[in-house]
């Protein structure tokens, strides 16, 4: 079969990309904070398709959005250097030439993030070069530039035309037998680039610093959790969420390893004097904890991006007080290691609730994915606008000055989080033996607090849920009723009032661009 050209330059053109992508991983292992190519134009999609794909992706995709990305990103290289493979066997300048395209696009990715740094284009240079050099040794000699058959000689004047030899079957062989060789070669050495890359990557990890750090005791500690918080209904979700089960949403494909040792929180902008503290200047000032439930403004109705960790951190509000707010500041910007920004409002943080700092969740350090060592908590606020990962600085501004990461891309400046009540059990579509059976579900309305919870039965009249008691206002409340289920297909319906009085909106909209309403149903199989 590898008598074939095309055959063989697609494999030529695959085997040079994981050439390519292998030595990139080897040159990112080896230099701390450099992106592989993948990375680098995967976070470029990222912060360029229209906000409707993003919130598509994470309707479609999940928590698995960013795999989708990757995996993506991954097929069309792989199409791009088969097919530039292809055209390499006879044509190899333009086959060179595509796989350049590609390191340039790989390395104007990672110049183009707001960390950019010009070292950051070393991956995407050494392994377009090693891809280069292993296309030529895969493809050969282009029969474009051999020496054409009937070509007259040299040494005589008169055109000599020679019938094309037979081919020569021992020759045949051994030109298959040194082609395979070399793309076993190319093969071990893009393998073995890419798995040393990633064992070097390794030692830039901060799960031993992570693991190493003690949290000091709370100056204030966190109400408890009232008894009957969990109604222990099987299907609602835990008062009070783990931390390997809660919600993910972000910008960045590679997770920040940012050592606590180097890590400084810059405080600047319209303040009186600006404010620079390390890590352990951060420990040493006095913590609160607190019971919060965050909510990303990509949830859905009936969606999943909530939940509810008990968090450890300074006072926002005595820090900025100790900078010296101007008072024409109105926005409050915070800024991640890798550039991402959220803008929230100063009165908001200011205004008395627990916004804080955040160092510890539900009684250990910050997990690397949510943040390690420090990011932002707003209580009341959606995650986009307040709770920023991975923090390194606070600038107080105005909102007519800046506009951060999402307004750029038409979402809402202000974006309180909405009240919303879910159903979680039963299931949409699930089967349920007719009898008595427990409707559940959460509600929220983030530091206003949920005052009730109405059901209701296809259209019959809503009926009061009991309510499980909630520490404070600034967490969800799990609900249940008993239901008779009869026979047939049902559509239940939830809807709940704030601590305001302020019934939950029926109209439906999208989460773009200040977050999802309406009232959410489903439809279960009573047998």
């Amino acid at each position: 079969m590898l008598h074939h050209p095309r055959l063989r330059g697609t494999v030529a053109g695959l085997l040079t990309a994981a050439t390519s992508l292998g030595v990139a991983e080897l040159i990112s292992g080896t230099v701390r904070g450099t992106p592989s190519p993948v990375v680098s134009v995967g976070n470029w999609v990222i912060d360029h398709v229209p906000s409707g794909v993003k919130s598509f992706a994470i309707r479609t995709f999940g928590a698995n959005d960013k795999v989708a990305l990757i995996a993506g990103t991954l097929a069309v290289l792989a199409v791009s250097a088969a097919v530039l493979g292809v055209i390499a066997t006879t044509r190899f300048r333009i086959g060179a030439a595509g796989i350049v395209l590609f390191g340039v696009i790989g390395a104007a990715a990672a110049l183009t993030r707001p960390t950019g740094r010009a070292v950051d284009v070393l991956p995407s240079v050494v392994g377009t070069v090693a891809g280069v050099i292993a296309l030529r040794f895969l493809v050969g000699r282009p029969p474009a530039e051999q020496p054409p058959d009937g070509e007259a000689s040299a040494a005589d004047d008169r055109v000599v035309t020679t019938a094309a030899p037979a081919p020569d079957l021992a020759a045949s062989g051994l030109d298959r037998r040194r082609f395979l060789l070399t793309a076993a070669t190319t093969a071990a050495v893009a393998g073995s680039t890419a798995g040393l890359g990633r064992a070097l990557r390794s030692r830039f990890s901060v799960s031993a610093a992570r693991s190493a750090l003690r949290l000091p005791a709370p100056a204030s500690v966190a109400a408890p959790v009232p008894a009957g918080a969990d109604l222990g209904v099987p299907g609602i979700a835990s008062f009070v969420t783990p931390n390997a089960d809660f919600y993910r949403v972000d910008t960045t494909l590679a997770t920040p390893q940012v050592d606590p040792a180097n890590w400084t929180l810059r405080v600047k902008g319209m303040v009186d004097h600006e404010l620079r503290l390390s890590f352990d200047d951060l420990l040493s000032r006095p913590m609160i904890e607190r019971d919060i439930t965050l909510v990303c403004v990509s949830n859905e109705v009936g969606g999943t991006y909530a939940g509810t960790a008990r968090w450890l951190g300074v006072p926002l509000a005595d820090l900025l007080r100790e900078a010296g707010v101007h008072s024409t500041a109105d926005q409050l910007v915070s800024r991640s290691v890798d550039g991402w920004t959220a803008g929230s409002p100063v009165a908001d943080v200011m205004d008395g609730r627990d916004a804080m700092i955040a160092v510890g969740m539900n009684g250990e350090p910050l997990p690397v994915a949510h943040g390690f060592p420090a990011r932002l908590i707003v209580p009341g606020l959606y995650g986009f606008v307040s709770a920023t990962k991975w923090l390194t600085e606070l600038e107080l501004t105005t909102f007519s000055a800046f506009d951060p990461y999402w307004a750029r891309r038409g979402w809402a400046k202000q974006a309180p989080i909405k009240t919303l009540s879910r159903i979680d059990t039963p299931r949409g579509l699930s089967r349920v033996p007719a009898g008595r059976t427990a409707i559940g579900g959460v509600a929220w309305a983030v530091h206003r607090g949920i005052d009730s919870v109405e059901v209701r039965i296809d259209d019959g009249p809503w009926q009061p849920a009991q309510l499980a008691p909630s520490p404070t206002t600034d967490t969800w409340r799990q609900w249940t009723l008993p239901w008779d289920a009869t026979s047939g297909n049902h559509t239940i319906t939830c809807r709940s009032t704030d601590a305001t009085g302020a019934l939950q909106t029926d109209q439906r909209v999208q989460p773009i661009p200040d977050g999802a309403s309406g009232w959410h149903s489903v439809v279960v199989i009573v047998e």
